[in-house]
């Protein structure tokens, strides 16, 4: 019988007034979590994607906020992310062309020997409509990221072919619609349009995020991550 890795019951969805105090801790350092406009109201603290009202507490999404993508990576070879801004820019490229989709804000998290490689990757592409940052974020703050985002991407390839991302599991624990590259045993852990989408390449990668961006299309995807996160898988 196979023993599949659960996520710590920290890993889950992010009550919506934490995901204010993370956006707004976070904004302090990285552009990308920062309001668009400063509220009119005085009494309203704004982030990229939430407001709170300061005299009752109450804290809710902005209209037309961007969308929120999530990757993990340890910048390894076994990742390469330039599928993934690829895919971007082909999203990007849909905007431009006039497909209704929001804007996005790209989270890419951890420390690793490309690092650098990837950072003046980014630094060169030239987004109207993409923000992409590299936190590097306390250990607390990651499982709280993950349960306020609307998509996580996983770009893990198995050096052996063998050993399946925890990541991905912790996103199931969030219950984040994952996108997941293949690779040869990934239909173990992530089942293509079952519990989340498998891509082979940038091409793959962006139809899915086009798909995703239209309304309701991520969101489809929750209620299958949850239930495989609470069936024992």
């Amino acid at each position: 019988m196979t023993v599949y890795d659960k996520p710590a019951s920290f890993f889950k969805e992010t009550p919506l007034n934490l995901q204010h105090q993370l956006f707004m801790k976070l904004s302090r350092t990285y552009s990308a979590f920062r309001a668009r406009s400063e509220p009119s109201d005085l009494v309203m603290e704004r982030s990229a994607f939430t407001e709170r009202d300061s005299q009752s507490g109450m804290v809710t999404h902005l209209c037309r906020r961007p969308a929120l993508l999530v990757s993990s990576t340890s910048w390894t070879e076994d990742e390469d992310f330039s599928i993934l801004l690829e895919a971007l820019e082909k999203f990007e490229q849909l905007i431009v062309d006039g497909e209704s989709l929001p804007s996005l804000v790209c989270a890419i998290t951890g420390k690793g020997p490309l690092k650098e490689y990837y950072s003046r990757l980014i630094c060169q592409k030239h987004f109207q409509h993409i923000q992409v940052c590299t936190p590097w974020l306390e250990a607390e703050d990651y499982p709280l990221l993950l349960g306020s985002a609307d998509l996580g991407v996983c770009l893990h390839r198995s050096s052996s072919g063998l050993d399946l991302p925890m990541k991905v599991v912790d996103m199931f624990g969030c219950c984040l619609p994952v996108c997941a590259v293949n690779f040869q045993c990934l239909h173990e852990l992530v089942k293509h349009e079952e519990n989340g989408l498998v891509f082979e390449d940038s091409e793959e990668l962006a139809a899915q995020l086009q798909s995703s961006g239209h309304t309701g299309d991520a969101a489809s995807q929750v209620d299958r991550v949850c239930h495989l996160g609470s069936s024992g898988t």
